[in-house]
């Protein structure tokens, strides 16, 4: 008899799962049933700001894979279904059809959950006001997309300034509103170190982005239609004919924890190296809504991206389908921009480095993306960490114009190798003018961090 495999969730991880299981398993040997609330399946949240604005040119320039095409290859996805309640123990879900209402349960031999993040909406008054806008997902997208081709004003409003509150910034500016970001901490990306940040602040002032630090959001404030017209911290108001937020996301695990799946300090499920949530053999979790070991701090952490989503549903398809793989962890790689500025981060900032008990050195050094002399050199930041005594490499930090953020790369794998910064120095690396500096900026900052290392003894 054939077993079945349900997935809850249609984008990255869980459909990269049901794909792999797929390939490795025959309709005869394994049934496959998806289950997704949303329209669409298998896309790029990543892409949604350059959608917005302008970047790319359509939504389905977005989507890899479409609903037909996943049935086409006896994958049994159901979208507009929203899956209301696990029964782990007599191996079942309950889900209902979005669209009429009806509810059912279906069995399972094997589950996969991969229900993704949900993003944060302050708790102030007004949030939900028609007006402000959360860019999750495509209908989001949409959504956003719609409301910027019908509002006669021009003045947006970002809340939140991450990676996704800069990217929306950008979208918004390149669609010709004039934007306001507010941010709640000391220096937009609170994913770098504040020195570094004031980097990006200061690159986003002279776009003409201004970005409010410091500033949490109290309340939003609307007109006599109910539309959003402004957005207000302690210290003032600030008008707005959109508002789009950008504020992060927490692991979507509510039906996790409701089934007593264990959970982290996140709020991700936690799961062993083949991706199966611990104390249960037939569940397995991947993407947004699990926690993963920092291969750097040796602790748990919540990373919401998609390269990790589409790793993980690998490993998860491949043991479902009866072959072995694993997910050993991350190093906390992430890049992003901001019109011509390329922001880069991995490993371990100051403060999680000190969180993690480690003692460390950091260096900073300013170099250029190509040999000084070639036409077109750009200026690039570079940041280092390396642990005091051993002078193992723990993180690297990178903000530029053209060539910066890819160069992180390279401190990934060294971090993911436990390299130190001295055998860092001897990496043969490309150079050519047009390319590089003869010492790469980051060799430049591993040479000077060895440095570091020695002096502090």
């Amino acid at each position: 008899m054939s077993e079945r495999l349900v997935v809850i969730g249609g984008d990255a991880a869980g459909m990269s799962a049901a794909s792999q299981a797929r390939r490795l398993k025959s309709p005869e040997e394994l049934e496959i049933v998806a289950f997704e609330r949303g329209h669409f399946s298998s896309y790029s949240a990543c892409g949604i700001p350059y959608w917005v604005g302008g970047d790319v040119g359509s939504r389905d320039e977005l989507i890899a894979r479409s609903p037909e095409e996943h049935r086409a290859r006896d994958i049994g996805l159901r979208t507009r279904t929203e899956v209301t309640e696990i029964d782990v123990e007599r191996q079942r879900v309950r889900s209902r059809d979005l669209e009429s209402g009806a509810e059912e349960w279906t069995g399972f031999d094997k589950l996969v959950i991969a229900t993704g993040a949900r993003p944060l909406r302050p708790p102030v008054p007004g949030i939900d006001a028609p007006g402000v806008h959360g860019v999750q997902n495509l209908d989001d997208g949409q959504a956003l997309i719609d409301a910027l081709s019908g509002t006669e004003g021009r003045r947006a409003v970002v809340v939140g300034a991450g990676y996704i509150g800069v990217e929306m910034a950008e979208a918004l500016l390149n669609r010709g509103y004039e934007v306001t970001v507010l941010n709640r901490s000391e220096q937009p990306m609170a994913t770098l170190d504040p020195d570094m940040g004031r980097l990006v602040h200061a690159a986003m002032d002279g776009l003409g982005i201004r970005t409010v630090n410091s500033a949490a959001v109290t309340k939003v404030l609307t007109g006599p239609d109910g539309r959003v017209r402004a957005v207000a911290t302690d210290e003032e108001e600030y008008p707005a004919d959109v508002v789009v937020l950008g504020t992060g996301v927490r692991p979507e695990t509510s039906l996790a924890e409701e089934a007593g799946l264990p959970l982290g300090a996140y709020g991700g499920l936690l799961t062993d190296l083949g991706m199966r949530v611990r104390g249960h053999g037939n569940v397995w979790a991947g993407g947004d809504c699990v926690e993963v070991l920092d291969l750097v701090s040796g602790r748990m952490r919540h990373v919401a991206l998609g390269t990790h989503a589409n790793k993980q549903g690998q490993v998860i398809g491949t043991n479902v389908g009866g072959d072995y793989a694993t997910f050993p962890g991350v190093v906390g790689t992430a890049v992003s921009k901001v019109c011509d500025l390329e922001i880069a981060r991995t490993g371990l900032l100051e403060k999680e480095a000190r969180e993690a008990g480690l003692r460390f050195v950091t260096v900073t050094v300013e170099s250029t993306s190509r040999a000084g002399y070639y036409p077109g050199a750009a200026p690039m930041t570079v940041k280092m960490l390396a642990e005091r005594r051993t002078g193992r490499l723990l993180g690297t930090q990178i903000v530029g114009r053209e060539g910066a953020a890819k160069r992180v790369d390279v401190a990934a794998v060294a971090l993911t190798a436990r390299m130190t910064v001295e055998a860092m120095t001897a990496l043969d690396l490309g150079y050519a003018p047009p390319f590089s500096p003869v010492w790469d900026p980051v060799l430049v900052a591993a040479r000077k961090a060895t440095a570091a290392v020695r002096a502090a003894g």
